[in-house]
């Protein structure tokens, strides 16, 4: 499945905190088949946000491209695509 316009963000090396480029994305938790539900954040106005499900902390970082993170490991690909 294609996911448009919205990035997808995992968090499988189990770090505390991921730079991304976007404010509006998914975090998927682990890779699967280890993920969580794939959820839609929003920041808003804000520049950081927590995941309620794996509590990774996503900072925005306005250098980083959209759909890019600080690790590049983080943006998530799926591969059946």
């Amino acid at each position: 499945m294609a996911h448009g316009s919205t990035p997808h963000f995992h968090n499988s090396t189990g770090l505390a905190r991921i730079e991304i480029g976007s404010k509006e994305f998914k975090c998927v938790g682990a890779l699967p088949p280890f993920d969580h539900p794939h959820i839609y954040l929003d920041m808003g106005k804000d520049d950081e946000i927590v995941c309620s499900y794996c509590s990774t902390l996503y900072v925005y970082k306005p250098e980083l491209g959209s759909g890019q993170a600080n690790p590049a490991a983080a943006v998530f690909t799926d591969s059946a695509a």
